[in-house]
């Protein structure tokens, strides 16, 4: 299956995301992977495209300020990002990273003269770009930026767990403890609303501290997968090359034999779901890096086609 690459910018594309690239946020082994920007046709979680579309499930996000926190730093930097809701909107990001003294690698001149020559954008350049995008696209489903897709698949990941919690309301500091171990047990997602017929539903299995099993799929409301709708697998196979029988046995194998999320490939014809696959799997780790077996429920936003 070929390959493909995030494209830079800041326009709302389908998802998410997704996710570690396999650096820590530091001299971010940020090139990305070529993009073919073959459109899945499939459901959406996220107003991405459909500025003007009414939405049709999803919970409004509550006023507030939300916050997350990395717990360790890596290179002398750990991740902050906090939200602002007013009137169901998002009207400030502030994602960051920050160092024992509470200083943003954005104002580190040595960092980001060494990584704007190394990977050809700075901290003190793609911060802010995600911050805005972010607010300008009201949903998760930000672009990656050249140069820093670590960052950016963090940024994304991040970003959806504080709308999650601006959807229910909840204040409360989302601590991460990354790149803890993973704790043996089972750890489960769910989305709560249909698009198109199916949601997302994935589990990871942890053993010996190693993704041992990955499953992924979108189920109807009878539970049956989307792998098994021919009509569906015919329809995306003719418009986009390739139809969930495919692509979701491959995404739970890729994350299965990948050392990080980061290694998970984007499908060609299935960029949406891999980025669904990407974001959510990388919520599951950081769920299975604390040991907390409680279900993630996902009040995914779905907007009329």
């Amino acid at each position: 299956m070929k390959k493909t690459k995030l494209l830079s910018g800041m326009a709302v594309a389908a998802m998410a995301t997704l996710l570690l690239a396999g650096c820590s946020s530091d001299q971010e082994k940020e090139t990305t992977k070529e993009s073919s920007a073959t459109t899945e046709q499939t459901s959406s979680s996220a107003a991405t495209e459909e500025t003007a579309a009414e939405k049709v499930a999803g919970a409004d996000l509550q006023d507030g300020t939300y916050k997350l926190e990395e717990k360790n730093e890596s290179n002398g930097y750990r991740a902050v990002f906090s939200i602002d809701v007013k009137d169901g909107k998002i009207t400030a990001s502030n994602f960051d990273y920050v160092d024992a003294d509470g200083n943003s690698k954005k104002d580190d001149k040595d960092y980001n003269t060494n990584m704007k020559d190394k990977a050809g954008v700075s901290p003190a350049e793609f911060i802010p770009a995600l911050n805005d995008a972010f607010v300008a696209a009201q949903s998760a489903d930000v672009e990656a930026v050249t140069g820093a897709t670590h960052s950016s698949h963090s940024f994304v990941n991040y970003a959806q767990q504080l709308i999650q919690a601006a959807q229910a309301g909840n204040t409360e500091t989302i601590e991460i403890n990354n790149g803890a171990d993973l704790v043996d047990g089972t750890y489960n997602l769910e989305e709560k609303n249909e698009s198109n017929g199916y949601r997302v539903v994935f589990s990871i299995d942890v053993k010996d501290g190693k993704i041992s099993a990955s499953n992924f799929d979108y189920v109807n409301a009878d539970g049956k997968s989307k792998k098994d709708d021919a009509d569906y697998n015919k329809m995306m196979e003719e418009k986009s090359g390739v139809g969930p029988a495919t692509f979701i046995p491959e995404l739970n194998e890729s994350l299965v034999k990948a050392e990080s999320v980061g290694d998970v490939e984007v499908v060609t014809g299935a960029t949406h779901s891999s980025h669904n696959f990407q974001t959510y799997a990388q919520q599951l780790v950081n769920a299975a890096e604390k040991g907390d077996t409680a279900k993630i429920e996902v009040d995914n936003i779905v907007m009329a086609k």
